[in-house]
């Protein structure tokens, strides 16, 4: 069943209606071709529900929905997992922020490290942020979660050991670091309510300084395995680590 993003106030629980708008309009009457009486999934991004509704009316510029019942079952992960990714080369971060959508993370935010070939103005980054967002919504209509994962704007890693500050859990892989029982201990210390900082690096890794700012600051090294990971695995890996233990709660 297709799912589609609304904000809150287009769902109306005492008319029982809902109203969708913008793109999505052109998408469902000219692309799915879906018809009067048909269902879909309707999140408003922000209380967890699933509203299922039935298209009653297909307008010029908007999709009248009839609200047959609302799913209270929450999809989402009981824990925020904040994923801070090294920019990456050519398009690897579409799929990077693809594939942690689907596996569950709250937000993604991009990291411009030492090691960065990329490098992006603030023209070229506000460009970028908003391509990323679609991806990160597209990602999350076909995973059907039940908000839609914020893509924040480009920061350094010293601004992303800072924003990470407060969060409970915080680690980073790292070639150098203690064995996988070390790291299976943090991963199986998850609960559930926790803020979750998952750093990744560039292609290159992190510079030895970065590594020990972010050791200096409590963000603890882990490691992946005996293999070097591809910066577009190592963070695919660690996220369904914490997926796998999340979901047992």
């Amino acid at each position: 069943m297709y799912q589609f993003f609304v904000e809150p106030n287009q769902i109306n629980i005492n008319d029982k209606s809902v109203i969708i708008v913008g793109g999505d309009v052109n998408h469902i009457k000219n692309v799915l071709r879906m018809k009067v009486g048909e269902e879909l999934n309707v999140s408003n991004g922000q209380d967890g529900r699933e509203y299922r509704c039935g298209i009653a009316a297909l307008e010029e510029n908007r999709i009248v929905c009839e609200l047959r019942f609302v799913k209270e079952d929450n999809v989402e992960l009981p824990a925020k997992v904040y994923l801070f990714q090294g920019l990456p080369k050519a398009d690897k971060m579409e799929w990077i922020i693809q594939k942690a959508v689907e596996l569950g993370a709250y937000e993604i935010i991009p990291v411009a490290t030492r090691r960065c070939v990329v490098k992006l103005d603030d023209k070229k980054a506000s460009s970028k942020i908003a391509r990323w967002q679609g991806i990160a919504e597209a990602a999350a209509k076909q995973s059907k979660r039940a908000i839609v994962p914020k893509v924040s704007g480009v920061m350094t890693f010293s601004q992303a050991v800072e924003m990470a500050a407060d969060m409970d859990v915080r680690i980073i892989p790292y070639e150098l670091a203690e064995g996988m029982e070390r790291t299976r201990e943090i991963i199986d210390k998850m609960e559930s309510g926790q803020d979750i900082a998952v750093f990744i690096g560039p292609e290159g890794g992190f510079e030895e300084s970065e590594i020990q700012l972010a050791m200096g600051n409590g963000i603890e090294p882990v490691t992946l395995g005996k293999r070097i990971l591809r910066t577009e695995t190592a963070g695919m890996t660690i996220l369904s680590w914490i997926m796998y233990r999340l979901e047992q709660m």
